[in-house]
């Protein structure tokens, strides 16, 4: 019996001694990298929504060309500067590839484009106003992002609805009216900056090239009278968009 305890106490030491030299003898664990931080890159593309509002400045000459139906050499009724403010929203499409971002876009803008100035060729004297209160842009645009900050230029067709008055300075009497649906071209560039999920906000200014069309006045008071009318339209805008869609993607 105490053979046995004594070759039990034996093998048991003999287990105690080899334990820690078999841990001693385990490889360490290899050092595993961390995965790298996937960073946010802001994806422009989708639909989006926005409004729009700021001013607007229109250069108008009118030349007279006619007058109770006899053509007369053209004459110079002068020019002036019809301002005001704008406010509408605007609609489009983008697409990004890389950095570069297309898109198509149509924006509908309220107006109060409003100026005058004396005609230079009235016996009696006259003013003729002009005011706009419509403008519409339908336009392509291309752009380069760095990230959530996009510049691009758009290009594409203006329409601008215009109504035009001829008054006598002295008592204020309407002589002449005529209105028109102008249409053209429009070129303008802006800066969009993605300041939320989904939102940005942009500053943009646009040059309508609306050129010169003849306009018959209906006569209120006075002869027949026709005019060749050049017109030429700029606006600055602050622009707030909403894109429907996931506002960032992971970049590795």
């Amino acid at each position: 019996m105490l053979r046995q305890v004594i070759a039990g106490l034996g093998f048991l030491s003999i287990l105690s001694a080899a334990g820690p030299a078999s841990a001693a003898d385990l490889a360490a664990r290899p050092y595993t990298k961390a995965p790298p931080i996937a960073a946010p890159v802001y994806d422009w593309s989708g639909f989006y929504a926005g409004l729009n509002g700021g001013g607007g400045w229109s250069h108008e000459c009118f030349t007279i060309t006619n007058v109770a139906g006899v053509p007369v050499n053209p004459n110079s009724e002068g020019c002036h500067t019809a301002n005001g403010g704008v406010v509408g929203g605007q609609l489009g499409y983008r697409w990004q590839a890389g950095s570069w971002v297309f898109g198509l876009e149509a924006q509908g803008d309220w107006a109060d484009l409003k100026g005058s100035n004396s005609s230079l060729t009235a016996i009696i004297p006259y003013t003729n106003q002009t005011k706009i209160d419509a403008i519409g842009l339908f336009t392509g645009q291309v752009g380069y992002a760095w990230n959530n900050v996009l510049w691009y230029v758009k290009g594409g067709a203006a329409v601008a609805d215009d109504k035009y008055t001829s008054y006598f300075n002295a008592s204020g009497s309407v002589i002449y009216q005529a209105s028109e649906t102008r249409w053209g071209g429009a070129v303008g560039t802006g800066v969009e900056v993605g300041f939320a999920p989904n939102w940005s906000v942009a500053v943009e200014y646009d040059h309508l090239f609306l050129g010169t069309r003849s306009i018959s006045f209906r006569p209120i008071a006075a002869v027949t009278r026709s005019d060749d009318i050049k017109q030429g339209v700029d606006m600055a805008t602050v622009r707030v968009n909403y894109r429907f869609g996931g506002p960032i993607i992971a970049k590795y």
